[in-house]
């Protein structure tokens, strides 16, 4: 459920760009800076080899090392790194090329899962979710003899109970990322209003159905505790006496990483020529090739950096970054689908403006210039404690909207404090610690507070194909529970996180924000002038002067 919302606010903040701007994603806004580190991120951890079953370890989802960790990855990681070196090669010829290559990884990756699926359901025993301590124990005697630690918790279904559960599920949410290039990649498709929301879900599905199915029939095929971390599905076929079922398990592991590699590769350079036409990042990353119309420069440069990063970092901690910014992308999703559906139409950029006067209907052409007329009078609103609760108007205004963007801030803090102390200090909270209790109270305080006066608020009633249900609950909810996995994560994992985010203000606050044209609103819709009516970045910046 959580994955849906989060597809759903991903395809309106995406989907309302692709429709209105064209064949560009986003430029100017902050989820761009950690779609870009995402992006990267997801390369480098499939790029190592990355398999879901290796993560659902006894652990509760932390992964362990059987032994220290070398300064750098082992030699024979060399080989692997070297393999994503053809893969810019690949997408620069084109998108035509690129799909067809991994239309036809894809397939073998289906009939590979089906079998896998289908062979673990036929050979698994359901006993394996019903285990006791005592049968585990049992059966890990001789692995105990020889000096392996084996956790495995109190048995049965949960056996490390919802902690566990959810000490997983932060980190084996990454399985779920890369959604968002179907609507960074919303240029090639004809109608993208209709055809990007329900690829998201489509997609979500079939990734949730096998993930599922694979980690279903490998848990009843082996143990959880008994799982190989190295070779899971391999180890679990010679288990049950099926030992040359690997060779299948090999292509499909193969093929596999191909496709998942060109999927997280294909949006990337887009995402960086976008930023870089804006000017968020270096110019020459802009650069299109004259014959296969691809963004060459950025291709190969995103390639380099992600076969960098891979030599230098071990699979845990990509992994681990993976997933701490693929959550906080999600929440920044959700934090834009809420401060955006509750702004003026005022507020629209010049562009968006330029787009529907070209290909809006006759509606709504009206809408938007009874709506820029009457903007002249929106600015004289002035802010009053009553329309907290009780707005003057039923359209938003700039006073409204800037209620809810307050609010928004507001309770995204609270959430995260909140968060915190659930994940850090639950056992005191349940001991009754008078300190720990008052101070969820009164965050849970504020947090209702400000999700009443968010709800007050005037919605924009903008017809669009695709909309976010249940706001604002639901993209607050899509918050809580992403921020409160994020807190489940080490503090390793905070501090390099906290480095890559700092690179990535560096770039942004050293060059983007002085480069930018957006930032500088230097662009005036040629529409919108030639009517004499206001572009939306002049209005915005009268709004912001008062």
């Amino acid at each position: 459920m959580l994955v849906i919302n989060n597809s759903q606010e991903g395809a309106e903040s995406q989907l309302g760009y692709s429709c209105r701007k064209g064949p560009h994603p986003p430029k100017h806004n902050r989820a761009s800076r950690t779609e870009w580190h995402e992006a990267t991120g997801a390369r480098r951890a499939q790029k190592r080899g990355f398999n879901l079953p290796g993560l659902f370890l006894p652990s509760g989802g932390k992964l362990k090392t059987r032994r220290p960790s070398p300064p750098f990855p082992p030699r024979s990681n060399h080989r692997r790194r070297s393999f994503l070196l053809w893969l810019p090669g690949l997408l620069s010829f084109g998108v035509s090329e690129s799909a067809l290559v991994n239309k036809i990884f894809t397939a073998i990756n289906l009939l590979v899962l089906s079998f896998v699926i289908v062979a673990g359901f036929v050979k698994g025993d359901v006993k394996n979710w019903n285990l006791s301590a005592e049968d585990c124990q049992n059966r890990t005697e001789t692995l105990l003899e020889s000096g392996q630690k084996v956790r495995f918790g109190n048995g049965g279904f949960f056996p490390f109970g919802f902690q566990g559960v959810l000490a997983g599920a932060a980190t084996c949410f990454y399985a779920f990322v890369g959604f968002d290039c179907i609507a960074t990649t919303g240029e090639e498709a004809r109608n993208p209003q209709r055809s990007i929301p329900i690829s998201i879900i489509i997609s979500l599905i079939i990734c949730f159905v096998a993930y599922f199915g694979v980690s279903a029939s490998l848990t009843l095929m082996v143990p959880y505790f008994l799982v190989d971390k190295e070779s899971p599905l391999p180890d679990a076929f010679k288990v049950v006496g099926w030992e040359p079922a690997r060779y299948v398990v090999a292509i499909g592991s193969l093929c596999a990483l191909s496709t998942s590699l060109l999927g997280s590769m294909f949006p990337m350079p887009r995402v960086i020529y976008a930023m870089a036409e804006d000017g968020l990042l270096f110019r020459f990353l802009f650069r299109v090739h004259a014959r296969t119309k691809t963004p060459l420069v950025a291709t190969v440069v995103s390639g380099i950096i992600a076969a960098l990063m891979a030599f230098l970092f071990e699979l845990k901690d990509l992994v681990n970054l993976m997933s701490i910014g693929t959550l906080l992308a999600y929440s920044l999703v959700a934090i834009c689908v809420l401060i955006l559906r509750y702004q003026p139409e005022l507020f629209r950029f010049s562009k968006d403006l330029e787009m529907l006067e070209i290909n809006g209907s006759e509606e709504e052409k009206m809408t938007i210039n009874s709506t820029v007329g009457d903007g002249q009078n929106a600015f004289k609103e002035k802010f009053s404690c009553r329309s907290l609760f009780f707005p003057a108007e039923d359209n938003p205004t700039h006073v409204s909207g800037r209620i809810v963007y307050i609010s928004t801030t507001a309770v995204a803090v609270t959430i995260t404090a909140l968060c915190g102390i659930l994940a850090h200090e639950w056992e005191a909270l349940l001991e009754g610690s008078v300190g720990w209790v008052i101070a969820c109270v009164i965050l849970l305080g504020i947090l209702l507070a400000g999700t009443a006066v968010i709800w007050r608020q005037p919605e924009s009633k903008t017809r669009l194909t695709f909309k976010v249900p249940g706001l604002p609950l639901l993209p607050l909810f899509s918050i809580l529970v992403n921020i409160y996995l994020m807190m489940q994560l080490d503090a390793g994992t905070w501090a390099r996180f906290a480095v890559w985010m700092a690179i990535g203000f560096a770039i942004y606050f050293g060059y983007g924000l002085q480069h930018s044209e957006e930032g500088q609103g230097a662009q005036q819709s040629p529409s919108a002038a030639d009517k004499g009516l206001p572009s939306a970045h002049s209005e915005l910046s009268q709004e912001l002067a008062i």
